[in-house]
């Protein structure tokens, strides 16, 4: 071999050896337990992990198929895995019962396989779940046994995803987590909360008056809004599980837009009590004011806090058409960071570690459609594009979903999307809704 063709091998084999590394990084395969994750949340470029996820060994076929249902939907969702169709299978799962042979999922393509034992008692449930990666054999990777009634179903489900997410991206799921929306009606509208995934719908407000704008407390426990109740847009907090609320902020005009600081002590909103509407912070106990963040002639509405507290995004027409402006949450000079057209409304922060990014409702082409902007590398990324009108998006707990409204053609309601825009987006939620936000994630 000449030198000169050694030495485009071997540009050539280390080209190749970065290419299996790289995809060996982002979709699957090097990490064991506690070696790192095996799903590179942040990869930009991530590939899809296929999973297998077949009906439970169980005393109830009914509840075996709702666990996988649930499971199915849950992975789908989060944008890291390709559920694979069970049509597809090949392995004897009577057979296999909690356990696997490897070379009959390989077959189908399957790099991970979930297997549950779910066992009936009268009106208690005893759930029993593996993961498997394929390529490590027979050896349960991931196991977790779990113990409750049958109303507990959905909630031990949605904490074994957890689970196989946290395994697979080291990052914590969404999987249990609520929304909160208003519900229009005629004459009126009522502040709503649901589970993330559109299952136990409930009200939080409970009068026939305007009501909107809810925001989740960081603690999950309680949800500001503002109600016409009193004939005057009022902000009031309530618990998340509804009933009577307090009325926290009646200054003179507007009091809405709340934003809790990520510690709870305090809320961003808007008033008008100075004539104008500018952006304020207000003690989350009393309602009192503490600081006046803007002061321009123009209307400044809808207030979003960093998750790291320093900042607070918030919308202004003071350049023209309504855009997004960033200002310290200990006050100063506001900056203008949406540039995308001549409407921006809505923003919202992701609160994955490490991002600096915003979601925001933007209009083009005479829709509205849900984008984000990363304030660090000024990329956007569009969500949605000529599929109705989607607005007032919502970050998931840890950053790697979007809820927002959308009046699409396949029915208006509450959508949810992967955050890097991968995937397109699922309803979970039906009806003519607003407001959405999206609460904390559920305690383990």
């Amino acid at each position: 071999m000449l030198p000169d063709e050694g030495k485009g091998l071997t540009r050539i084999a280390l080209a190749a050896l970065a290419l299996v590394l790289a995809l060996v990084a982002n979709v699957g395969g090097a990490a064991a337990q506690g070696g790192g994750v095996i799903i590179d949340a942040t990869g930009a470029k991530r590939g899809k992990y296929p999973i297998a996820i077949p009906l439970a060994v169980a005393s109830d076929g009914a509840v075996a198929r709702e666990l996988a249902a649930i499971q199915s939907f849950n992975l789908d969702v989060s944008g890291y895995f390709k559920v694979l169709d069970p049509k597809s299978f090949l392995a004897d799962l009577e057979a296999e019962k909690l356990g696997i042979e490897p070379q009959r999922w390989k077959d189908v393509g399957a790099y991970g396989v979930i297997k549950y034992r779910v066992v009936t008692t009268g009106n208690t449930l005893e759930l029993e779940a593996r993961l498997y990666e394929v390529s490590k054999g027979n050896s349960a990777v991931l196991t977790r046994s779990y113990r409750g009634t049958k109303a507990d179903l959905r909630k031990l489900g949605h904490a074994w995803s957890n689970e196989v997410v946290k395994y697979y991206t080291g990052e914590a799921g969404f999987f249990g987590s609520k929304l909160a929306f208003v519900s229009r009606g005629k004459g009126s509208s009522t502040v709503m909360a649901v589970d993330f995934d559109g299952a136990n719908p409930y009200a939080i407000s409970r009068n026939t008056s305007t009501n909107m704008l809810p925001a989740w407390s960081p603690s999950g426990g309680q949800i500001a809004y503002t109600s016409y109740m009193r004939n005057n847009p009022d902000l009031y907090v309530a618990s998340a599980a509804g009933g009577r609320p307090t009325r926290l902020a009646a200054y003179r005009g507007m009091n809405t837009g709340a934003s809790w600081s990520p510690d709870g002590s305090k809320l961003a909103v808007t008033l008008s009590k100075d004539g104008n509407p500018e952006i304020y912070v207000i003690s989350a106990r009393d309602g009192a004011s503490l600081t006046r963040l803007t002061n321009n002639k123009a209307i400044d509405t809808s207030p979003a806090w960093s998750p790291d507290g320093s900042q607070i995004a918030f919308v202004s027409d003071r350049e023209g058409g309504p855009q997004i402006f960033v200002v310290p949450a200990s006050g100063g000079t506001a900056r203008r960071v949406s540039f995308n057209g001549s409407y921006n409304t809505t923003p919202t922060w992701s609160p994955a570690k490490g991002e600096s990014v915003i979601a925001y409702t933007t209009r083009d082409g005479g829709r509205y459609d849900i984008v984000t902007l990363d304030l660090k590398t000024k990329k956007m990324t569009r969500i949605t594009q000529n599929e109705g009108n989607n607005e007032e998006p919502s970050f998931s707990p840890n950053g790697r979903a979007i809820a927002f409204a959308s009046t699409r053609s396949g029915g208006s309601g509450i959508y949810i999307a992967p955050a890097d825009g991968s995937s397109p987006a699922v309803r979970v939620y039906s009806g003519a809704v607003t407001g959405i936000d999206w609460g904390p994630a559920p305690r383990p």
